[in-house]
């Protein structure tokens, strides 16, 4: 690909997730639930039904059914967990070029394994960091342990979830600086490239018009990695 497919429309990154068929100590089926620091995330249900359930300091917890056809979507800060009712598959749309899947994220961990870095990477850690083929029983037993302390978080009110929120930017704060140069690469430069060619045809220059491409990926770069909240397909992304 040329460096003009430096990122998808708008800075995006794309990934096809079916969603773990599991349950976890709860009895409740599905993934990991987590937060994003500065990432919006959406979703476009392709096939099957459940729900995501969030916990946000405006609105406490909630449940979204998700069946096909629906797209939800949810601004950073909001801890989400996927519900799968049954055969549920997603498209997953992401801030950042896909940063979601790449750093920022943070497991609803107990406490004291999210105020040692040591002890979260290992908590978080897959085989071969997730690869198609790794022992999916690894995820399980970190979305086990996420779950434990979602139920806490769900229990403790709007200062234990201020408190998760303090201990994951601090967890995460050794990334920003490479989580910033994926946005100016992506995001950034997306922006940055409209208002360039808004200026232009202010002026009444249309040049880039004559620039056009057309790019096509045929295939997911892999399939089956080990995700937060299930199997995932993944496309080719900036950064």
């Amino acid at each position: 690909m040329s460096d003009r497919f430096a990122a998808l429309p708008g800075g995006i990154g794309v990934s096809r997730l079916r969603v773990y068929d599991t349950a976890a100590p709860d009895g409740v089926v599905g993934g990991t639930p987590h937060v994003h620091l500065c990432c919006t995330e959406g979703y476009v249900v392709t096939g099957g039904e459940g729900a995501v359930q969030t916990l946000t300091s405006a609105d406490g917890f909630s449940e979204t059914p998700l069946r096909p056809g629906a797209v939800v979507w949810f601004e950073p800060g909001t801890v989400h967990r996927l519900v799968n009712g049954g055969g549920l598959t997603i498209v997953v749309l992401m801030q950042n070029s896909g940063l979601p899947e790449a750093g920022d994220a943070v497991l609803t961990f107990p406490p004291e394994v999210l105020a040692d870095p040591e002890a979260y990477v290992a908590a978080a850690a897959l085989p071969d960091g997730g690869a198609p083929g790794a022992d999916v029983r690894a995820a399980y037993r970190r979305r086990d342990l996420a779950v434990t302390g979602f139920a806490a978080l769900r229990s403790g009110g709007p200062a234990a979830l201020a408190a998760f929120h303090a201990a994951a930017a601090a967890l995460r704060q050794p990334l920003l600086a490479a989580w910033r140069q994926r946005w100016a690469a992506g995001a950034g430069r997306a922006a940055a490239g409209t208002g360039a060619q808004l200026d232009a045809l202010e002026r009444g220059d249309c040049g880039h018009l004559g620039e056009a491409g057309v790019y096509a990926v045929d295939a997911p770069a892999e399939r089956g990695r080990l995700g937060m909240c299930g199997l995932l397909d993944t496309y080719p992304a900036a950064g």
